[in-house]
């Protein structure tokens, strides 16, 4: 910039003395011209006196450094100080001897052919009517301008080289004073008068820039405040794959390391999704279900156009763990369900199959009778505990929570249970104290029916089944504990599974669906009940359901 303004400067200076040089060249000389021509019309006028004093002696006597001229009243030259006078031509039409004719004296200005020399002509009327006329010769202005060309470029080059120190430095001066500009605070600078304008734009632009950057601040704290409680991970890329927002949940996906600025190149490969990344940049939409540590993913990426062409791309990601585990029971429930109604209904179909084509014994039909009663009372059983699962699992509350006692609770339980106890050959008891709870009747009493019967149909001959109520600090706690053949370690965390039997063929000779333990679990959860299962394969279980205390 220095360079542009030292340019500048030593251009103008040049324009400017050249200018002014000529202007005073010509100033000058047009002085000296008319302070010229005054005394040739002083010498004139001193001349005619002496040619009215003395006629032609006077002439013939004067040693005068001008031209002289006589001129008669018709134009013919009496007499001339360089030429001979009878051989020059008339002068009446010369402009000095008109206006001197007319007026009683005249001047004029003519140059020589070269223009290398002008003449000045002044005329004086004399009292006999003829004309008196003094030249004299004086140099242009070019020849002029050439004698004095030595001193004028010795000027020149003087005026030239202290222009360009002062040019260089005021240019410095100047670009200093713009470098050294606060353009973050305009009004601060201390500076010339001319750049205030600028300054003054400058701070309305830094007003505007400063209002937009809030904007833009608070646009992002709302975005980042939206997107950092959500379950869904949320990336904004620019064009080249720089991550420009990440919230939370991305990062726990992606890895803690990665923040604003930085690549996700290396991640997407490591995950593998790379080329859906690759695609979105291309400008093409796409999504993807991965797997990562026991998880899984759904990776929706989307190009974001500006103007035509991809400027970014947006990453969500959602976790479909649960949805794809939700997907599997149902699918698993769904096969379940049908296995266990197909074994009924083709025991059923069979012994009616045989009964109706006469194939049985009269004796027989009893015994094919009992076996279709018992197929089909399984088959109600299934279809009964199948609607209160998927009634449970819809979460729809038949009635509202009331207070009720635990121990009385399960003291009529137990009551129930006495004649299937003693048919099993299994002994019940119960222990309990004053206890109240606030749940909905029909699922704590759900719950209760479903863990004594499985103490007793999962028991031995001889074993024993005990209920407890008592209190704790925070919670009233049931206990269901039995001696019967007991649970191992591997099937303990799938036994609240729909259909999950630990022993499928023991299963089948004591009838249940399978159902019973997944019931309790929904229920308890629905009451707000924890559940704790203690094991020892051959040495029974105890399960203990713990609901919150009322209030």
């Amino acid at each position: 910039m220095s360079k542009r303004i030292f340019r500048a400067i030593s251009l103008a200076s040049f324009i400017v003395f050249i200018a002014c040089a000529v202007l005073f060249f010509g100033v000058l000389y047009g002085y000296f011209s008319e302070m010229q021509l005054d005394s040739l019309q002083t010498q004139t006028m001193l001349a005619a006196k002496g040619v009215e004093a003395g006629g032609l002696d006077y002439l013939e006597k004067t040693d005068a450094t001008v031209r002289i001229s006589w001129i008669a009243a018709d134009g013919s030259v009496l007499y001339d100080s360089d030429a001979d006078a009878a051989a020059m031509e008339n002068h009446l039409d010369r402009e000095e001897v008109k206006e001197a004719l007319s007026s009683g004296y005249g001047e004029s200005i003519r140059y020589s052919d070269t223009l290398l020399e002008r003449y000045l002509y002044a005329a004086q009327l004399l009292s006999d009517g003829s004309v008196l006329r003094l030249a004299q010769v004086q140099n242009s202005a070019l020849v002029l301008l050439y004698e004095m060309l030595q001193p004028i470029c010795i000027i020149t080059a003087i005026i030239l080289v202290l222009g360009f120190v002062l040019a260089h430095s005021f240019s410095k001066k100047i670009a200093k004073s713009l470098n050294n500009l606060d353009v973050e605070h305009p009004l601060q600078n201390k500076t010339y008068d001319e750049i205030m304008p600028l300054l003054l734009r400058l701070q309305k632009q830094q007003e505007k820039i400063e209002e937009q950057k809030a904007e833009l601040q608070e646009s992002r704290q709302q975005f980042e405040s939206a997107t950092a409680n959500m379950k869904e991970g949320v990336v904004l890329l620019n064009s080249s794959g720089t991550v420009l927002s990440i919230n939370g949940a991305a990062r726990r996906f992606l890895g803690q390391g990665l923040s604003a600025g930085c690549s996700i190149a290396t991640n997407a490969a490591d995950l593998g999704f790379d080329t859906l990344l690759r695609d979105a940049e291309q400008g093409t939409a796409g999504e993807k279900i991965i797997a990562h540590e026991n998880e899984k993913y759904k990776i929706t990426a989307t190009p974001i156009a500006v103007g035509g062409s991809t400027a970014g791309v947006s990453l969500l990601f959602f976790d479909v763990t649960k949805k794809e585990k939700a997907e599997q029971l149902r699918r698993e429930f769904t096969a379940n369900v049908s296995h266990e109604l197909k074994t009924p209904l083709h025991s059923i179909s069979g012994y009616a199959e045989l009964l109706a084509n006469e194939m049985v014994k009269p004796a027989d039909i009893g015994r094919f009778s009992k076996e279709i009663y018992s197929e089909a009372q399984r088959m109600i059983c299934l279809v009964d505990d199948i609607m209160k699962l998927s009634h449970l699992d819809e979460g729809v509350f038949d009635t509202e929570f009331e207070t009720l006692r635990l121990d009385t609770l399960a003291e009529s339980t137990a009551a129930s249970f006495l004649s299937k106890a003693q048919k099993a050959g299994v002994e019940i008891e119960t222990n309990t104290v004053a206890c109240e709870i606030c749940a909905i009747p029909h699922l704590a009493e759900s719950i209760l029916y479903n863990l004594c019967d499985n103490a007793i149909k999962y028991n031995k001959p001889g074993g024993k089944v005990t209920l407890s109520v008592k209190n704790s600090a925070t919670a009233a706690q049931l206990t269901v504990a039995d001696t019967g053949i007991g649970i191992a370690p591997e099937h303990q965390k799938r036994i609240f599974e729909r259909f999950y039997r630990v022993d499928k063929s023991h299963s089948k000779d004591i009838g249940g669906t399978g159902l019973g333990l997944s019931i309790v679990k929904h229920a308890a959860r629905l009451l707000g009940a924890q559940i704790d299962l203690a094991s020892t394969p051959g040495q029974g279980t105890t399960v203990t359901v713990s609901f919150p205390k009322k209030g």
